[in-house]
């Protein structure tokens, strides 16, 4: 039996007619830049998310990286992130000309805010925590740490979008959010694509001048800028998969669960802790012997991966951080333990089942 890692044809299939009408819908309006798909997106985006306005970018990154620049990170700054994240949580700081200081995570591979403190200076402009695979950081400590010191506190909710902590949606919980809409995010777009939330209007305003080109108005550049608009047509196609999302992220939870009761014996699962809402972009399970575990899984033709292998800390690109890998111990202890595990609305029980029973037989 296959198992692939994710199968876009599935989910597709079941709204593919719609899909396809309103890609003609598009294609005949001769509108494909900064119109009203986008806006409704906008729309109805912020209010899936709790949050008043959102601001569509041609993706996660220029998200993150925009909001930088909107809120005055630059030269001499420093931002706190988690070091086990994928690297653009990182890149985006440094790239906005700050440096990125990073704190351990806990178990629940999100960052642990009895470690922010320490990290603080009288550099420090902002904290940005990870809502990693799916599961909301602990944002009630983070943002009362950030009150006190006055810091903004930035939503890296590329992976997470839908999660819920104490029944209030990742993209309203702190000062702003940045969402990716990768192809193998939970919503997607069909090819690059995000968006940013914030309650703050005069925020989004200056980002929706950055992302075009730092331009008010056709004729007038208020500073030099980038274009990173999100396209009208990949708009059309998110609204549909929006009003989709909430039945997906059910499946997902559900096949969660099973596979949970299925490893439990096994590995460690990734279990949602009180007052969390887990929408589970990523089944991540923590193994011994992940390497051999991963190379049996292949060889069986299940494809599971590592979400990520190497934390950003320990990249070449980070060398000039000066930072040990010793420095973020769990983060470093997992590394070497997680391993995600194919999940996504489609795959069967016999699937689950199938990987289980192979899981189960290494160990066995």
């Amino acid at each position: 039996m296959k198992v692939p890692y994710t199968a876009f044809k599935l989910k597709n299939t079941q709204i593919r007619s719609k899909l396809i009408h309103a890609f003609e819908k598009v294609l005949d309006s001769g509108h494909y830049i900064q119109g009203p798909e986008v806006a409704s997106f906008e729309k109805e985006f912020a209010s899936y998310c709790g949050a008043e306005f959102a601001s569509g970018i041609s993706n996660g990154t220029a998200s993150l990286f925009l909001t930088y620049k909107v809120i005055g990170i630059g030269s001499g700054d420093e931002v706190i992130t988690a070091p086990n994240s994928f690297i653009a949580s990182a890149s985006t700081i440094a790239l906005a000309g700050a440096r990125p200081v990073f704190v351990d995570v806990n178990e629940d591979l999100n960052m642990d805010p009895d470690k922010i403190e320490a990290a603080i200076t009288s550099r420090t402009k902002a904290i940005v925590p990870v809502h990693l695979a799916g599961r909301p950081a602990k944002m009630k400590q983070i943002n009362e740490i950030a009150k006190k010191h006055n810091l903004f506190v930035l939503e890296d909710a590329a992976q997470s979008v839908g999660a819920e902590l104490d029944g209030q949606r990742v993209g309203s919980l702190g000062d702003a959010a940045s969402f990716s809409l990768h192809p193998l995010k939970n919503l997607h777009a069909f090819g690059d694509g995000g968006i940013t939330t914030a309650n703050d209007i005069n925020l989004i305003k200056n980002l929706n001048i950055r992302k075009n080109h730092g331009l008010s108005n056709r004729d007038r550049c208020e500073f030099w800028s980038f274009n990173s608009r999100l396209d009208e047509l990949q708009a059309s196609l998110l609204r549909i998969q929006l009003a989709e999302l909430p039945r997906w992220t059910e499946e997902r939870r559900q096949l969660a669960l099973r596979y949970h009761k299925l490893l439990k014996p096994f590995v460690q699962v990734p279990e949602e802790g009180k007052g969390e809402y887990h929408v589970y972009q990523t089944y991540v399970i923590q193994a011994e012997r992940r390497d051999e575990l991963l190379a049996y899984l292949r060889e069986n033709e299940v494809e599971a991966l590592v979400h990520y292998p190497t934390p950003i800390h320990m990249q070449p690109a980070a060398r000039d951080l000066h930072y040990k890998p010793e420095d973020f111990p769990v983060t470093l202890a997992l590394s070497k333990k997680i391993m995600s595990l194919p999940l996504y609305p489609g795959l069967t029980h016999e699937q689950q089942d199938y990987v289980a029973s192979l899981i189960g037989k290494f160990y066995n």
